[in-house]
């Protein structure tokens, strides 16, 4: 049970400029990159109903949501920051984490307003009861958990699923085909919502599992667009959003409602023909360049918001909280605290100021960049887009971007401006200190469970195991002594590490400084066995972005080297050196499933599980390769 907020009735103290609490709406697509619909750019797929709400409404064109799923969805809900609260990456199923039940949502606000809340689509702030929709403010939930294609095996038909729930039940076990009705389905509960709430405010969250891959668009929309089955799929969502909209006028409800569309991160720019576009932005989903987090997004409210016009100023996702507060009459407490700030005085054109400071671009715990009008300092290297290293030009750091003048973030004007660079170093360090690393002053913690379990019973835990693969006697070694550099071992038959401590032992002798030993995992799980700079590193990645610990050798190894690689029982880390113990630390936790890429020996194969310094081509020999698990 949450403490009640000292929030002022909206039925007795309203802001002088509304007649009645307003409704909200807001539509929340996956995935979405900038040019992928009308008003931002986008031709090979026609998007008519969004076309026609930037006519009637606002554009924001400097609106920021976070390089992937649940800390968009967090930012969105909480007002705060993702390092804030402890959401760095992306939750998977069953995963002991989620959203904090102590942070107060947009959803209980509101409620305490007396708004009637539904979310109907993806959740993705954790799956296990504590975590979900119903727990989180909203009355009813209606949707898939988390992402679309985090498909896990039923026991009972063998089929891979996803979970379609109904408030806090499993009420269906949706194949990759019935996700063909996933958009449709979605929207005639959001319809239903609407006129069942028709007589008092409501807030609809309405958070699409579309456009995020497996590409599903509807069977009325298949082969509509000019722009394969993504552009379809896009097509489908502005129908959507059009049945929404058309739902609010014959009400005669829509000059009392805001309605905000936009996404939760930019273009999932590896999966081509499906991924979709953020040009004239660089990059992509999983970074922190423009393409990663500035999102397309449109506001309407008739008689309130002034028609065709467009918002340069910074906004984004973290901001909606506060600004549906204050738009229904409440006040958000001064604690805890948040990042976000009301955005109404620039929706209502009384302002073209933005109403935060500065903005600050996270990757997990990792404080990337930083945002002040028209100037962005990066202090990180910039991975392009998940999936995709960084490029040459994003390793010299700090790199200084005038956003105004070029979109595109080309040229490093840093060594022109240092003053503005020691203005914006001033700002990120300050927000360093209150929430990045690991000894931040301010974070707040995640919610977090002892036992989690999935939705539904599943024959693939531990995840990559095919059903009928015998299990390993406990203790004993997987047989990886054959394996030599640029071998891989495919995932389902790679050592099996989820949630357990295991031991990595070879012997290893190069002449390399930097070189990768052992890798396996991807961008949000596993670990690896490198060399930087001569020193034997030990790491393991438990999430996305900064959500990893890595112990290091004080002193570099040469000549034939035998090396014990441990994650213990009590997530303790241990480096041991021909027999004597050279470096140890602690994980935050053991590795959260089981990593779906290739076990590699002397190289990483697909996605980079941690940050090496090796270039080029493994040159020694890796020998007498062992992992053992308790």
């Amino acid at each position: 049970m949450k403490p009640l907020l000292l929030i002022l009735s909206s039925f007795l103290i309203l802001n002088a400029s509304f007649s009645a609490p307003p409704n909200v709406v807001i539509i929340f697509i996956d995935d979405l990159g900038y040019a992928d619909i009308g008003p931002f750019g986008a031709t090979k797929q026609k998007t008519p109903n969004l076309d026609k709400m930037a006519k009637e409404g606002m554009k924001l064109t400097s609106f920021y949501a976070a390089p992937v799923c649940s800390v968009s969805r967090a930012q969105m809900m909480s007002g705060c920051y993702g390092a804030r609260i402890s959401v760095p990456g992306v939750y998977f199923p069953g995963h002991a984490n989620g959203l904090n039940p102590a942070e107060t949502t947009i959803a209980e606000h509101l409620k305490q307003q007396g708004y009637a809340t539904q979310c109907v689509g993806k959740w993705h702030l954790g799956d296990q009861p504590e975590f979900l929709p119903t727990k989180q403010g909203f009355d009813h939930y209606f949707g898939i958990p988390y992402s679309n294609d985090m498909q896990k095996t039923a026991k009972e038909t063998g089929a891979k699923v996803v979970p379609l729930l109904r408030d806090d039940k499993v009420a269906e076990l949706l194949t990759d085909e019935a996700q063909s009705r996933i958009v449709e389905r979605y929207t005639e509960e959001a319809v239903g919502f609407i006129r069942a709430s028709k007589d008092q405010p409501f807030f609809l969250y309405f958070p699409h599992s579309a456009v995020h891959t497996p590409i599903w668009p509807g069977e009325k929309f298949r082969g509509k667009s000019q722009n394969g089955r993504f552009g379809d799929w896009v097509e489908e969502v502005d129908w959507s959003v059009g049945r929404v909209l058309d739902t609010l006028r014959e009400l005669k409800l829509d000059e009392n409602t805001l309605v905000i569309f936009t996404s939760d991160n930019g273009p999932w720019l590896i999966k081509g023909a499906d991924g979709g576009s953020a040009l004239p932005l660089r990059g992509g989903k999983g970074s922190t360049w423009e393409g990663g987090v500035r999102v397309p997004t449109i506001a309407r409210w008739p008689g309130k918001i002034a028609p065709g016009s467009v918002c340069d100023a910074v906004a984004g996702t973290i901001d909606l909280l506060p600004t549906c507060v204050s738009i229904a009459g409440g006040k958000v407490p001064a604690e805890p605290v948040i990042d976000g700030r009301d955005l109404s005085p620039l929706l209502l054109g009384k302002t073209t100021e933005s109403q935060r400071e500065a903005h600050y671009y996270f990757a997990g715990y990792n404080l990337q960049a930083v945002r002040q009008g028209p100037w962005k300092l990066a202090i990180a290297t910039q991975p392009e887009t998940m999936g995709k290293g960084a490029a040459n030009d994003a390793s010299k750091n700090p790199r200084l971007y005038n956003l105004d003048t070029e979109i595109g973030e080309q040229t490093n004007l840093a060594d022109q401006h240092p003053d503005i660079v020691a203005k914006l170093q001033t700002l990120a360090d300050k927000m360093n200190a209150e929430l990045g690393g690991k000894q931040p002053t301010a974070r707040r913690s995640a919610g977090e469970v002892a036992h989690p379990q999935t939705l539904y019973p599943t024959s693939d835990a531990p995840r990559g195991k095919k059903k009928d693969t015998p299990e390993k006697a406990a203790g004993k070694p997987v047989s990886l002594e054959a394996l030599k550099p640029g071998d891989v071992l495919k995932a389902n038959a790679a050592p099996q590490v989820a949630q357990t401590g295991f031991t990595l032992s070879c012997t290893v002798e190069t002449t390399q400084p930097d070189a990768i030993l052992i890798a396996h995992g991807g961008l949000s799980a596993g670990y690896a066995l490198h060399l930087r700079g001569g020193h034997l590193v030990f790491m393991v990645r438990t999430g996305g972005a900064d959500a990893f610990d890595e112990i290091q050798s004080p002193s570099t190894i040469s000549g034939s080297t035998r090396i014990l690689a441990t994650l213990a029982q009590d997530r303790t880390m241990t480096l041991t050196v021909n027999d004597q113990i050279i470096a140890t630390g602690k994980a935050r936790n053991f590795i959260n499933r089981q990593p779906q890429e290739d076990f590699c020996v002397g190289h990483d194969n697909v996605k980079p599980v941690a940050a090496y310094t090796a270039k080029g081509k493994f040159e020694g020999s890796i020998t007498i390769l062992k992992i053992t698990t308790p």
